[in-house]
C-alpha cells in the first residue's frame, strides 16, 4: 500500500442534473490535474431538488443517469477512481435510492452504496426534513478496495451513526468516506468534530466531500468539505462554501501506524446493560 493523492470536489448541485453534471466534470478534471488518482464528490451531485413532483421529473434509473455516465467516462479518460458521493436513483420497484458510485480507472462500477440512514428531523428555526418520505434506505454497509487501500462508504447522515464506521474498520477499511449535504445549521455546529471523532475512533483517514452555499431549491449548506487523517489532523479544508477542490496525500501505512498505538478496534470487549437488556458487542457499538 503506497502513498496517493485523493480529492474532495465541494459543489452547489442545482435542480438540472445535465447542468450539474457538467459542473462535476470541470471539478474533476481540475482535481485530477492536480494529480488525485481518488476523487470524491458530495451527496445528491445530480440535483438537490426539495419538491417531490419536480424530482420525479428529474430523477431516472441507473441507466439513463447523465451523472453515472459522465463519471464513468470520466474516471476511464484521467485514469482515476471517481467517488460520485450520492446521487438520486430510481429503482425498479419505482422507489428512490440515495446512491453512492465508485468507478475504477477502466470506468466500470467497481461498488455501490444505498445511504442507510435517513435524515428525518426537525431543526430549530422550523427547518425540518423527512428524507424517508422520498427515499428507501440500504440495508448493507460496503468496503471495496482502492489504490491498494480498502475504503469505506457512508453517505452525509450516515455520520452520526459511529458502529457503520466501526463495522467498516474492522473489515479494513483505512480510508472513511463522508461525502455530505449537511445543513449550515448542523455543520456549524457538528461537522468538524464529528468527521475528526470518526477518524480518530478508528484510526482512519476521512474524506468528505460537501454541497456548499444556497441552492435553486431553497437549502442552504455548509460546505467545509475536509480530508483528516487518522490521528484526527486535518490534512485539508475548504474553508467556505464555494465550489472547489482540495487535496491531500493518503499513506495507508499511517492508519496501521494510528491502530498500533490505541489499539482500541482489537481491545473492544463484549459487555452488557444491567437489567434485562440483550448482551451487546461493544466492537461494533
Amino acid at each position: 500500500m503506497g502513498v496517493f493523492k485523493v480529492a474532495a470536489v465541494q459543489m452547489r448541485s442545482g435542480t438540472s442534473p445535465q447542468r450539474n453534471a457538467a459542473d462535476m466534470e470541470l471539478l474533476v478534471r481540475e482535481a485530477a490535474g492536480r494529480g488525485a488518482t481518488y476523487v470524491q464528490t458530495p451527496e445528491m451531485t445530480g440535483a438537490l431538488i426539495r419538491d417531490k413532483q419536480a424530482g420525479a421529473a428529474a430523477f431516472t434509473s441507473q441507466d439513463k443517469d447523465v451523472v453515472v455516465s459522465t463519471a464513468s467516462k470520466l474516471a476511464s479518460e484521467l485514469g482515476i477512481f471517481l467517488h460520485v458521493g450520492s446521487t438520486a436513483i430510481l429503482r425498479a420497484d419505482g422507489k428512490l435510492a440515495n446512491r453512492a458510485f465508485l468507478f475504477g480507472p477502466d470506468g466500470a462500477t467497481l461498488a455501490t452504496y444505498d445511504k442507510i440512514h435517513m435524515f428525518d428531523v426537525d431543526l430549530d428555526n422550523g427547518e425540518s426534513w423527512r428524507e424517508s418520505a422520498s427515499y428507501e434506505p440500504g440495508t448493507e454497509a460496503v468496503v471495496t478496495e482502492v489504490a491498494g487501500a480498502k475504503l469505506g462508504f457512508a453517505v452525509c447522515y450516515d455520520l452520526r451513526f459511529p458502529q457503520l464506521f466501526r463495522t467498516e474498520a474492522l473489515a479494513g477499511a483505512s480510508l472513511l468516506t463522508v461525502p455530505a449535504a449537511f445543513t449550515r445549521q448542523t455543520g456549524e455546529a457538528h461537522w468538524h468534530v464529528l468527521l475528526r471523532a470518526r477518524a480518530i475512533e478508528n484510526g482512519a483517514y476521512v474524506v468528505a466531500a460537501a454541497q456548499g452555499g444556497l441552492h435553486e431549491d431553497g437549502r442552504e449548506t455548509y460546505g467545509h468539505s475536509l480530508i483528516v487523517d487518522p490521528w484526527g489532523r486535518i490534512l485539508a479544508e475548504a474553508a467556505h462554501d464555494e465550489p472547489g477542490v482540495i487535496v491531500a496525500e493518503i499513506d495507508p501505512a499511517q492508519s496501521l501506524a494510528a491502530r498500533r498505538k490505541v489499539p482500541n478496534l482489537r481491545n473492544a470487549r463484549d459487555f452488557s446493560i444491567a437489567g434485562d437488556m440483550p448482551r451487546l458487542r461493544g466492537a461494533a457499538s
